[in-house]
C-alpha cells in the first residue's frame, strides 16, 4: 500500500517520478501540487490540483492537470490527461533540439536553445521535468514572464511543437537534407588531423 503525501500545498511532492510497468514504459514527474480551500458552513472542504508531465524519453511528451479531494486522485487524472495529449518532438542525436526555439503561452515565454554535448539541463523546475520525460539531455532553457508553473509548462510545450527535423523542412520545401545542410566540411577536418 502506496503511502499518501502529507497534506499541504506549494508542491511538497516537486520531483517525484514513477516508472509505469507495462508496454509503454513512461515516466511520470509530479511538477506541481496545489491545496484549495473552500469555506463552507460545517469549516473548509480541501481540495487538490495536480500538474504532472508524462514521457517515454524517446521523444514523445505530454502534460495534464487533475483535480481531487484527494492527492492520489488527483495525481492519477493528471497522468491519464497527459498520456491523451502526448505530442512527439524531433531529436537532434536523440539528445538536444536542432534549432533554438521560443514559447509562449499567457504571460509566459521561455527561450530554448539547443547544445553541444555534455552541457547538461539547464534548465528551471517545471522545464526540467518536461526535457527529462521527453529524453533531452543537453539543452539551456530560460523563462521569461510568468513563473507560474503552468504557464511555463505550458509556453515549453508552445516552443517544442515550433521545433522542426531537417527532414521535415526539406519534404515542405521541395529540396534534399543536403541542400539545407550544406556539405560537411571534409577539409578542415583533414588540416586538424594533420595537426595532430
Amino acid at each position: 500500500m502506496a503511502r499518501e503525501p502529507r497534506e499541504g500545498g506549494g508542491g511538497n511532492n516537486r520531483g517525484r517520478e514513477r516508472e509505469r510497468d507495462g508496454g509503454d514504459e513512461l515516466l511520470d514527474k509530479l511538477v506541481n501540487i496545489n491545496r484549495v480551500a473552500k469555506v463552507v458552513k460545517g469549516g473548509k472542504r480541501f481540495a487538490f490540483a495536480a500538474l504532472v508531465v508524462v514521457g517515454d524519453q524517446k521523444g514523445r511528451v505530454g502534460y495534464g492537470a487533475g483535480k481531487a479531494r484527494e492527492v492520489p486522485e488527483a495525481i492519477r487524472k493528471a497522468t491519464e490527461r497527459a498520456k491523451k495529449t502526448m505530442i512527439r518532438v524531433p531529436l537532434k542525436d536523440g539528445r538536444t533540439l536542432h534549432h533554438d526555439v521560443e514559447g509562449h503561452f499567457g504571460a509566459g515565454s521561455v527561450v530554448l536553445r539547443s547544445c553541444a554535448a555534455g552541457t547538461g539541463i539547464i534548465a528551471g523546475g517545471p522545464m526540467r521535468a518536461v526535457f527529462e520525460a521527453l529524453g533531452i539531455h543537453d539543452v539551456v532553457a530560460k523563462s521569461i514572464g510568468s513563473r507560474n508553473p503552468h504557464n511555463m509548462v505550458k509556453a515549453t510545450f508552445d516552443g517544442l511543437a515550433r521545433a522542426a527535423s531537417p527532414r521535415s523542412v526539406a519534404a515542405r520545401r521541395g529540396k534534399k537534407v543536403s541542400d539545407l545542410l550544406g556539405k560537411r566540411d571534409a577539409p578542415v577536418d583533414v588540416v586538424e588531423a594533420d595537426h595532430v
